[in-house]
């Protein structure tokens, strides 16, 4: 990969990056974040917003993929806004080295902990991603495979090899990877509400903030929902099957569909919201309980479950008991 820097008093010059074969089809977001490592990510999606990242002397979004060969140009950044980054500490490691679920020469997946990052940022000093790559000192290049809200627990897909990383990206792509959720939502569902094939719109704002909305011009997104659990017409323990992987794609389809999950404090209704903190809530009840897909390559099948937290557990028990 050729580049050139004039980097000078805290600000980068222009940068070139010629994509090689490894980097073909990663996000370019994605891409410009492992380049410019701690600086914030509304900083990046602000100069890709305003049209200051170029690729082969073209303007593209956050969600273009790179191609072999590909020219990218990044405009002068000021490198100061980096976050400063720490080590994780012993009780980080301590919980994420007892959240793992699988692991073996090309993969590793975690139980990922509700209220944790995957990624640092501007105002997280570790994420998971830098937390295992500090555990793991040998796999420098250990990346995120994909991506869940800071405040859902479950299955984290991390590839330990780009090779891997590339085959496990196709796979999401071609919708060939199963992903099931847990989740509590408010109010009890109709069977003419299950499925939700609505497109999503996501919009960063300053800040870096995610707006996402149902509309006619975003992204398609298939969420299909399936009852477990009534508890009276107060709440229902579901099932999620997600057939895509928009951004907050179930939390914007339950709240669409009138079942807004519990604690969500984005998309959520407040007085729900109220009503499960009363029931013992600390946290956003989604959980990513299973990922289930093959690896063509090594003809080897994947499949993890990931155990709901005791809160989580908890939550259920006392609805059962309350409305049953």
């Amino acid at each position: 990969m050729s580049e050139s820097d004039n980097t000078s008093r805290g600000k980068s010059g222009v940068q070139h990056f010629i994509v090689p074969e490894d980097f073909a089809g990663q996000r370019i977001d994605n891409f410009l974040m492992a380049r410019l490592k701690g600086v914030p990510r509304s900083r990046i999606y602000r100069i890709l917003r305003k049209g200051e990242v170029r690729v082969n002397k073209k303007r593209i979004d956050a969600s273009y993929r790179l191609l072999t060969g590909d020219d990218v140009r990044l405009p002068p950044v000021f490198l100061a806004e980096r976050a400063r980054q720490v080590p994780p500490s012993a009780a980080t490691e301590t919980l994420l080295a007892d959240r793992i679920l699988y692991e073996d020469d090309y993969l590793l997946i975690i139980n990922k902990p509700a209220g944790m990052s995957v990624h640092a940022g501007s105002t997280v000093r570790v994420g998971v991603v830098e937390a295992l790559r500090h555990m793991y000192p040998k796999l420098p290049h250990l990346e995120l495979a994909h991506r869940l809200d800071s405040e859902t627990s479950g299955c984290l897909v991390l590839a330990k090899k780009k090779r891997i990383l590339r085959e496990v990206h196709s796979l999401l792509r071609e919708g060939k990877v199963k992903k099931i959720y847990w989740t509590l939502t408010k109010g009890k569902w109709k069977d003419s509400e299950l499925r939700v094939d609505l497109p999503l719109h996501k919009d960063y704002q300053d800040g870096g903030k995610h707006v996402v909305e149902v509309h006619k011009e975003g992204k398609s997104a298939l969420t299909v929902f399936h009852t477990l659990q009534s508890f009276a017409r107060e709440a229902s323990l579901m099932e999620v099957n997600l057939f895509t992987g928009r951004t907050h794609q179930i939390r914007v389809h339950a709240q669409h569909q009138g079942h807004p999950v519990a604690c969500d404090d984005r998309y959520g209704d407040p007085e729900f919201n109220k009503q499960a903190r009363q029931w013992g809530l600390r946290r956003m009840f989604l959980h990513a309980k299973q990922i289930d897909f093959t690896l063509p390559s090594l003809n080897q099948r994947i499949t993890v479950e990931a155990p709901l937290d005791p809160e989580l557990n908890a939550i259920i028990k006392a609805l059962t008991t309350r409305y049953t």
